[in-house]
């Protein structure tokens, strides 16, 4: 006898974690409540407290900067790659 597992939407995990972050009701009574394992809560709320730290942090200015960089580097490779198709274009004689 097969269970299939439960998938939550991402909605769903945060408004139980919000719930557990409030403290107004026990693990155990969220668990009741939302029909999902205390654990799980407890994963939720952890998940949800550290990504709360991205959001107010320099997290994104660090992920700016990495974009930005990205950014640079594939516009110095495209340029590169039209320098040799060029001077392919030119050996061949087209």
């Amino acid at each position: 006898m097969t269970q299939n597992r439960r998938k939550h939407s991402p909605s769903f995990k945060a408004r139980v974690a919000l719930e557990a972050l409030k403290g107004e009701e026990t693990i155990a009574e969220l668990a009741n409540r939302f029909e999902v394992h205390p654990s799980q809560i407890r994963k939720w709320k952890n998940s949800l407290v550290e990504g709360a730290v991205g959001i107010f942090g320099g997290d994104q200015a660090q992920k700016k900067n990495d974009e930005a960089t990205l950014v640079a580097r594939l516009y110095q490779e495209i340029g590169q790659l039209k320098v040799e198709r060029d001077f392919l274009d030119k050996a061949l004689g087209r």
